[in-house]
């Protein structure tokens, strides 16, 4: 299966075959296509070569895992969306400076101190910062929760939530500047 072969098959008939055959190779050939758009946007958030050709990677490998589980309806928007995602979870699993410790009830979780601050030096409290949660709305609570302290992506908390993605990412935004809000009046 070469590319020039499929050159002339769009991405929604090739995830059709893909779908009906469960054949990782009409996925290969869309990875292909989109190969070095994946390495533009890794280069975007990570700013090194090595890094976004990591990336690039893992984000193939969860594509073929991740596939198969989803109605997609644009394959480009969706792979877009899912190395964003995967930069993102990087850039937060590489900040090890500024991170605030808090404990959970049953374990110790991280969460980065630019959520709260735009300056990235604000000192919070685990009992602040609990506080803080607690005067969120239910959606931006759940919303927040996932994505900075269990490190879910916005797919994963749409999955978990019934929420649509849209509304995640508006969550998370209005979460976040309610949380920084509250904690700034404590």
């Amino acid at each position: 299966m070469g590319k020039d072969k499929y050159q002339d098959v769009n991405d929604k008939e090739l995830l059709q075959r893909f779908w009906q055959t469960q054949n990782n190779e009409w996925l290969g050939i869309l990875l292909q296509r989109y190969t070095l758009l994946l390495l533009g946007v890794c280069m975007k958030y990570l700013k090194d070569e090595n890094d976004a050709r990591d990336c690039v990677q893992q984000v193939f490998l969860k594509v073929i895992q991740e596939a198969g589980k989803y109605k997609i309806d644009y394959f480009k928007s969706w792979l877009y969306m899912v190395a964003k995602n995967q930069c993102l979870t990087i850039l937060r699993d590489k900040k090890g400076k500024g991170l605030i410790e808090l404990n959970d009830t049953n374990s110790q979780v991280t969460e980065d101190a630019d959520v709260l601050s735009d300056a990235g030096s604000l000192t919070v409290s685990d009992e602040m910062l609990q506080e803080a949660l607690q005067d969120l709305n239910e959606e931006q609570y759940k919303c927040v929760t996932l994505f900075y302290l269990k490190k879910k992506s916005y797919q994963e908390i749409s999955e978990n939530t019934g929420y649509p993605m849209l509304k995640v990412k508006s969550h998370i935004q209005n979460g976040k500047r309610n949380l920084k809000l509250s904690i700034q009046k404590k």
